[in-house]
């Protein structure tokens, strides 16, 4: 009973969080690989875009709900979020006429490119605060638990409880969808293959006869999507801060680089392996040890590696030690 009661704990502090997390991280880390391998360079606007969806979306949730509109027991955020996409779609079209397009018309170098990003993140962020503001904005409604710790104690009898949120469950649930959606894309339409192809060798696509301007536009399409979605189940897993999406940037980037920058499948390995990392290491073991060992053994401290306020630095080590071991990453990314 004791070992059960451990598990549980594990599960609902450490296995449920970090599993929602990688998902988050994951469709984060998608969206910067699609732009490095059709474009050559890391954006670094990648986070501001996450924003700014997500701050479309609250805008239109909030009108939504002061409508009298909700999605039962589902977030109203779900039926604004399409729109919040097409606004981050049409932000990263305008974005990619008025400054990338330019550079890319000079066959301009990555770095050129990344210190463009850099000027249209700071754009960006300076946009959406004056959009939405720099405060904590909630925005979740609809049921709170898929199952909730009482209810779990109720149907098993552990004295740990076991709390599964609806916002949870949404996110690993999108997650699969869009990821296999994503992959069903690349692998077999039209527009996907000439996406991989112009990835693999972008003079050999262009003597085939791809429009690069049309795989541009779609890698572009394709990345706002993603980003608001990840976003958006961000802001309803946690909350909305405009400036955690620019924190959240280096996990993302360390999530891609990880798995393979410009492999869809490592970034989502990758996603996984930084969140669960994260997690692992800023938690809090005691109470778990507490349940397995003998209670004159259980420790006094909190028999944790580090204060969950140096989350971030775990992913800045496994970023490091992966550059430095295997540059590549796991899946030696490079193209789609």
């Amino acid at each position: 009973m004791d070992l059960l009661n451990a598990l549980v704990l594990l599960a609902n502090f450490m296995l449920v969080p970090a599993l929602t997390y990688g998902c988050q991280l994951a469709l984060g880390a998608l969206g910067v690989t699609l732009i490095y391998s059709i474009l050559r360079f890391s954006n670094f606007a990648h986070g501001e875009t996450m924003a700014f969806g997500t701050a479309a979306t609250i805008l239109l949730t909030w009108w939504l709900q002061s409508m009298g509109v909700s999605f039962g027991p589902l977030p109203t955020a779900l039926i604004a979020m399409p729109f919040g996409a097409l606004a981050a779609v049409l932000l990263l079209l305008a974005s990619d006429r008025v400054v990338y397009r330019f550079h890319r018309r000079q066959r301009a170098t990555p770095v050129l490119l990344l210190i463009a990003s850099l000027g249209v993140m700071f754009f960006y962020n300076g946009l959406i605060r004056f959009i939405i503001g720099p405060d904590d904005r909630i925005f979740t409604d609809g049921a709170r638990f898929i199952v909730s710790a009482r209810e779990f104690k109720a149907m098993t009898g552990l004295s740990q409880g076991l709390a599964i949120k609806t916002t949870q469950g949404i996110t690993v649930l999108m997650t699969v969808i869009l990821v296999a959606a994503l992959f069903w894309f690349l692998t077999y339409t039209r527009t996907g293959k000439s996406m991989r192809a112009y990835s693999d060798n972008r003079d050999l696509a262009l003597l085939s006869g791809i429009n690069p301007d049309t795989v541009v536009r779609v890698a572009w399409i394709l990345t706002a999507i993603l980003a608001t979605v990840a976003g958006v189940l961000y802001g309803l897993d946690k909350s909305f801060k405009p400036f955690t999406y620019l924190q959240i940037l280096l996990p993302i980037f360390a999530a891609a680089i990880v798995g393979g920058l410009g492999s869809p499948l490592g970034a989502v390995a990758g996603g996984f392996i930084i969140a669960f990392s994260e997690v692992a290491v800023t938690f809090a073991y005691k109470r778990v040890i507490g349940y397995i060992v003998p209670p004159e053994w259980a420790p006094d401290t909190l028999v944790q590696f580090l204060s969950t306020d140096y989350k971030f630095a775990v992913s800045f080590t496994i970023l490091v030690i992966v550059l430095l071991i295997r540059p590549t990453g796991i899946f030696r990314g490079q193209t789609l």
